[in-house]
């Protein structure tokens, strides 16, 4: 019997690592020329087309009214309510910190299942990684206890939270609809609505003009975002999560906070500290843990 390598699968999950950590630099750059929601809302629009399309013209039908229905709620939710905030967030809060925070999703996953799946046991471990989780991001503030007297840098942590919880909401109703279509192809119909609606809500608001032009700034960071935060690495991590197990797959939540905070430093030059380094890796230690206590659930569930 021939065995299937795994290799494809592990370049897919490197690619989803390592660039998936850039976007938070790439959004901070375009959130200085565009505001965010209508950065994200182009992102999203773009990406969407061109998988769906891409899905058409090999003869996928269009989904039903009830998988559209709930495929544009989940859209919503993760992308609107997620990646719209986040980005948004990137105008008033360092890229690296944003990365950090955003890396405590899976805790936040732990907390909306525990509530509305209830297939979640509060284990030692399960506790001990999300107070680890927080306790590292309430230490990283210690160097921004300046800043969080600045009204604009709350209010972009407050995005940036609500960003998390988004995602994490939007993830377990996911698990709990399992809408029968290709990953992908949904991925690209969520992306798609998700963002007209957040390039039509900018259009009603007035908020959809460039601060200072098309910029060759601007149409960097968003060619990136769009083709390779979301065509390339979206599809790369759908790709590893179909063909690796889900606690291998989940690595790449380790590593893009590091490859945010590097980037931040070299390029952004964000202040970077001992402490935050102590900090985030208490932080991904607690992750781990979360993600530690939720794989050993699954594992007893299926024995």
């Amino acid at each position: 019997m021939q065995r299937t390598t795994k290799t494809p699968a592990y370049i897919a999950l490197s690619l989803v690592s390592i660039f998936w950590g850039t976007t938070f630099l790439a959004s901070h750059i375009g959130v200085k020329h565009l505001h965010g929601i209508m950065l994200s809302g182009v992102r999203m629009a773009a990406a969407g087309a061109l998988l769906t399309g891409f899905f058409l013209l090999r003869g996928e039908k269009i989904p039903g009214k009830p998988v559209l229905g709930r495929l544009f709620i989940i859209g919503l939710i993760m992308l609107f309510g997620s990646n719209g905030l986040l980005t948004w967030s990137m105008a008033y809060i360092p890229s690296g910190l944003g990365a950090i925070i955003a890396a405590t999703v899976p805790i936040w996953v732990t907390i909306f299942s525990f509530f509305l799946v209830k297939r979640v046991k509060l284990a030692p471990m399960l506790i001990a990684g999300m107070v680890l989780g927080f306790l590292g991001v309430a230490g990283i503030f210690y160097n921004y206890i300046n800043d969080l007297l600045n009204p604009q840098f709350r209010f972009g942590i407050l995005l940036c939270c609500a960003s998390c919880m988004f995602w994490a909401l939007g993830s377990v109703l996911t698990a709990r609809w399992a809408i029968k279509i290709n990953y992908l192809y949904g991925a690209g119909w969520q992306m798609l609505l998700s963002g007209v609606v957040m390039v039509l809500t900018c259009l009603c608001t007035g908020i959809y003009r460039p601060h200072d032009g098309l910029t060759i700034d601007l149409w960097e960071s968003l060619l990136y975002l769009i083709f390779i935060g979301s065509v390339l690495t979206y599809s790369a991590y759908v790709f590893a999560l179909n063909n690796l197990p889900p606690s291998l797959a989940s690595v790449y939540a380790y590593i893009n906070p590091i490859v945010a905070v590097i980037l931040g430093w070299m390029i952004l030059d964000e202040s970077f500290t001992w402490l935050m380094g102590l900090c985030g890796a208490v932080t991904i230690g607690g992750v781990f843990l979360v993600n530690r206590s939720f794989a050993k659930q699954k594992s007893y569930e299926q024995a």
